[in-house]
């Protein structure tokens, strides 16, 4: 049974990461067949339920930044939750943004997020680093 649980905490990471950075490297569409479960439940407040809202907000945000990149620092999981920590660069050359991510899958799917999102400072007070 611990077998088969790290197994699947290990596949739930995998296909987490697979399907973020294929929705942002600009095909939200692929990682929605590939990865979303039958229904999805959004806890963004800024961001409505469901597949096509996220479409829009993907191509909106490559739309309004061409260039951005995401950088998956930290995959961590747990239960049925995977958590990424993540660098969002908007434009190149700026700080961009710091990102953890919460992703609740069932069977294989994912059908819940949650995430907080905090801009990296110019002139932070420690040099300790967001990552």
């Amino acid at each position: 049974m611990i077998g088969t649980m790290k197994l699947n905490l290990e596949e739930n990471k995998r296909i987490v990461v697979d399907y973020y950075q294929t929705a942002f490297a600009g095909n939200p569409e692929k990682a929605i067949a590939d990865h979303f479960g039958d229904h999805y439940i959004q806890h963004n407040p800024d961001a409505e339920d469901g597949p096509e809202a996220f479409i829009g907000f993907v191509n909106w945000l490559r739309g309004e930044f061409p260039n951005l990149m995401l950088e998956i620092k930290r995959v961590l999981a747990e239960g049925d939750l995977v958590v990424t920590h993540s660098h969002l660069i908007l434009e190149p050359g700026k700080p961009g943004r710091a990102l953890a991510d919460f992703f609740r899958l069932e069977n294989g799917k994912v059908i819940e997020h949650w995430d907080v999102i905090q801009d990296i400072p110019q002139n932070p007070a420690n040099k300790n680093g967001m990552f």
